[in-house]
């Protein structure tokens, strides 16, 4: 796999201030969306994956989180593996082929971030990336689209501040309607 060779190449004591970053894009059999991009209640695009984490991350806790709007009503909900070292952070989901619909990854850091910057590196799918005030409220989204067929994703620079971090599948956060300000439950 391409991104394993960069990886191991650069060293997770390179990266300095960028932390790893990786996409997906739902998969086969892993839930998905229905195809009206309501994601309403009680769909297939409700349910959480069985078969996540996997591979790689396969060893990593697992948590659930839950997007929330100011008021408390449920948004949608993902089983999320979690990336609370450095080594882990780095390496995101690029070992990730792909990621199940409300699946994701969720970055931990001990304290808030004034700056934290998420790459592309060697993705093959976009993501959503969600930076996490340490009160659990959503202070920035992005729509992470797959970098070019020419492109390592290394320019592909998200910016963002917190103590936590949320990837999910491209474009999740709007078919779920989940925008700042709102908040994540999750136990990390």
């Amino acid at each position: 796999m391409r991104r394993r060779g960069v990886l191991s190449a650069m060293g997770a004591a390179s990266i300095g201030g960028l932390a790893g970053c990786v996409g997906s894009a739902p998969t086969a059999g892993g839930g998905g969306d229905d195809g009206d991009g309501s994601g309403g209640a009680g769909d297939e695009s409700d349910t959480l994956p069985t078969d996540w984490p996997s591979g790689t991350y396969a060893d990593y806790d697992v948590t659930t989180v839950t997007a929330r709007t100011a008021e408390g009503d449920e948004l949608g909900a993902v089983r999320a593996a979690i990336a609370d070292t450095g080594e882990k952070r780095y390496l995101g989901l690029s070992d990730a082929a792909s990621l199940p619909e409300n699946a994701g990854m969720l970055f931990v850091y001990d304290t808030p971030r004034d700056s934290l910057t998420y790459v592309m590196r060697e993705m093959d799918f976009g993501i959503d990336i969600v930076y996490v005030a340490g009160d659990r409220e959503i202070v920035e989204i992005h729509n992470a689209p797959e970098p070019g067929p020419n492109e390592d994703g290394n320019e592909q620079r998200y910016s963002g501040s917190g103590q936590y971090v949320l990837e999910v599948p491209y474009e999740w956060t709007d078919r779920r309607g989940v925008d700042v300000g709102d908040s994540l439950a999750f136990t990390p």
